[in-house]
């Protein structure tokens, strides 16, 4: 009779063990981007969870609570880092203490592009070394006093200003940085979950070779319209115009979280003329009006970009559609 009870007990442990063991880790991703890679990669393991949803912003976002439990049960958390979501600092102190948190402007590999200097960055792009610091405030950019001594703006939400050794967060823009995003994932979450490491390894490398398919096409689809100058809403594109070639010839705002000033408007008006812009693209989250400002009385069309897929619905073929949508609207807008 010890026996058969030794033996049933035996069972039971056995049955109960692979479950727990197998238990995959509970995901959790900032924002639509690098949720849809994560999700790629964990595709038939199990689905992460988001918490910039919907046509949200990051650089506008507010913690609800149901983001704060999701955070409270999550034992790993993948975020780009400080520089995108701001707000997500004191949450992962407060709320994800027992989580693994994944920054992934840290993955080796990545090629980071340093923010440009104004609305216009024209020394970046045109050789025009006059940069616009009467208007640096507007930006909340660091600026360069006659003194030498470089000091920090600060916006209305309280963030302090890039400074000039920061660089631009808009990491998966370029398409080799979302390879390098996705081997840092790949990585963390063989870590974690041992178990379904193969669904992991087979998955990431699936997604790497359809990052290269579509970076492939898009280069196809940009070719004819490469060398034509436009505006954009706020400065998110560099990594896409670096990679690809693009021209972008200014933005109506640095960072999003603070708009523009009259005379910065006046300014950009006088770019799009200038410049002969054939397009200024507007984003879904922000201001249109603006757009139409700028655009009044030149011959230059409107259309919307959407580098953080506010408009898109979240899934591991997010990425490919943010990027390519990119493509499309550009060509469609300046092809007129």
């Amino acid at each position: 009779m010890k026996f058969f009870a030794a033996l049933l007990l035996s069972s039971a442990a056995m049955i109960a063990a692979p479950s727990a063991y197998a238990a995959t880790p509970e995901v959790v991703v900032s924002i639509k981007p690098i949720h849809s890679l994560v999700a790629a990669i964990m595709k038939g393991v199990a689905e992460p969870k988001l918490i910039v949803d919907g046509a949200a912003s990051p650089h506008t976002f507010t913690m609800k609570p149901s983001n704060a439990r999701t955070l409270e049960g999550a034992d790993m958390v993948f975020w780009v880092g400080h520089g995108m979501e701001a707000f997500l600092e004191k949450p992962l102190e407060a709320l994800a203490s027992k989580a693994t948190v994944v920054t992934l402007e840290d993955a080796p590999g990545l090629e980071k592009l340093p923010f440009r200097e104004g609305g216009a960055f024209e020394a970046h792009d045109h050789g025009d070394h006059g940069h616009d610091h009467a208007h640096a405030h507007e930006e909340g950019h660091d600026h360069q006093h006659e003194d030498g001594e470089k000091h920090a703006d600060h916006d209305d939400h309280g963030h302090e200003g890039h400074d000039h050794g920061a660089f631009d967060t808009h990491l998966w823009l370029d398409p080799m940085n979302a390879k390098a995003f996705a081997a840092e994932i790949e990585k963390q979450l063989v870590q974690a979950d041992a178990e379904n490491a193969a669904t992991y390894q087979k998955n990431a490398a699936d997604l790497i070779k359809q990052i290269d398919a579509m970076d492939a096409e898009i280069k196809t689809t940009l070719s004819p319209v490469k060398d034509k100058p436009f505006i954009v809403f706020h400065d998110a594109y560099q990594y896409f115009e670096h990679h690809y070639g693009v021209k972008v010839a200014g933005s109506i705002t640095v960072s999003p979280e603070t708009m523009p000033g009259a005379e910065r408007v006046k300014q950009i008006h006088e770019k799009v003329t200038q410049l002969g812009a054939t397009c200024v693209f507007a984003e879904p989250q922000f201001e249109p009006k603006l757009v139409k400002v700028v655009t009044e009385g030149t011959p230059a069309k409107s259309a919307t970009l959407d580098p953080e897929a506010a408009t898109l619905t979240a899934g591991p073929d997010l990425y490919f559609d943010l990027m390519r949508g990119l493509a499309t609207s550009m060509k469609t807008c300046l092809s007129q």
